[in-house]
């Protein structure tokens, strides 16, 4: 996890994700596709922690979350789950919630046959402070899939942020631009 998201959770006390624009969706899932790993490696980070919130709020323990998103995110890639995502179909993120809780099923059904770990390789993502941000979340009566909205709206304007700034900095009004953002 980046450490601009740390620092934008640790202060807003708020977990924040982008918005998912379907060309990188698409081309995650084309292995033929140029752009794949990248296209990978920007859905893997902008839903991990979303996803792990989803998890915890929904009673995993804080291990228990990491490991589900990981195997989660192994599965879909080894499955190329990417290549049935269909913009026509609706939005994204509910796709992954469907595939999520699929998963979770299964898994469930895994685990009363094998013990944890069952020789599955571990995806490497960068889970660090994943448990840290996930207790800035207030204790409220938020659904799991609520928290999941609240996260990816909260990402999407920190990018939109992120974006702002960069453009700012590009035309010499970085100086600006952080005497007016605390009002944004």
């Amino acid at each position: 996890m980046s450490e601009k998201i740390r620092q934008n959770t640790a202060a807003g006390g708020k977990p924040r994700f982008a918005t998912t624009r379907w060309s990188v969706v698409l081309a995650a899932g084309r292995s033929s596709a140029p752009r794949q790993k990248q296209a990978l490696e920007t859905l893997c980070q902008s839903y991990w922690f979303p996803l792990y919130a989803y998890l915890r709020r929904r009673g995993c323990e804080s291990h228990e979350a990491e490991d589900l998103t990981q195997a989660f995110f192994a599965r879909m890639l080894d499955k190329k789950d990417l290549q049935t995502a269909d913009p026509k179909c609706g939005k994204f993120r509910s796709f992954l919630l469907v595939r999520l809780k699929g998963f979770l099923l299964d898994e469930r059904d895994r685990a009363r046959a094998k013990k944890r770990g069952g020789g599955r390789k571990v995806l490497s993502l960068s889970t660090e402070n994943a448990e840290g941000q996930y207790s800035l979340e207030p204790a409220t009566q938020l659904s799991p899939e609520m928290l999941f909205e609240k996260a990816w709206a909260l990402t999407l304007l920190e990018r939109t942020m992120d974006r702002l700034e960069a453009e700012m900095t590009k035309k010499d009004r970085k100086k600006l631009f952080d005497h007016l953002k605390v009002y944004l």
